[in-house]
């Protein structure tokens, strides 16, 4: 599959390609809960899972588990069990993770500032799509 210029050739990847690692990386991030998840911890202050589910509305336990069980093995969380009865487990992000929720939040502050524009451009094509 030609997509443009080959950056292998050059050592680099192509994200255009299906088994291109930093494409992997794109959409791991690019989830709608890893980008909450993240947002929700980028304070810096650990949370619990019961406080996460609580904190994003409409996520399932189970999605909820799968999207932190992909960050901590990304590297991007950081996952702490506390020898207690019942367990007590943190979530809470690595460097790397804070670096990401930092442009996470970027884009969090962006949606914001736009959304009043976006609505309206989404409103003008409902009117023009209507039959």
């Amino acid at each position: 599959m030609d997509t443009g210029f080959d950056l292998r050739k050059h050592g680099g990847v192509e994200i255009f390609l299906r088994d291109c690692p930093t494409r992997a990386v794109l959409e791991l991030i690019a989830g709608k809960w890893t980008m909450l998840v993240l947002v929700a911890l980028e304070d810096g202050r650990p949370m619990r899972f019961a406080e996460l589910r609580r904190r994003l509305d409409g996520v399932t336990p189970k999605v909820l588990t799968q999207t932190l069980r992909a960050l901590e093995r990304a590297g991007l969380l950081d996952r702490r069990v506390y020898p207690t009865v019942p367990p007590c487990v943190e979530y809470r992000l690595t460097g790397l993770g804070r670096q990401l929720g930092g442009l996470v939040q970027t884009v969090t502050d962006w949606s914001q500032a736009n959304i009043a524009a976006i609505q309206t451009a989404q409103r003008e094509y409902d009117e023009r799509a209507a039959p």
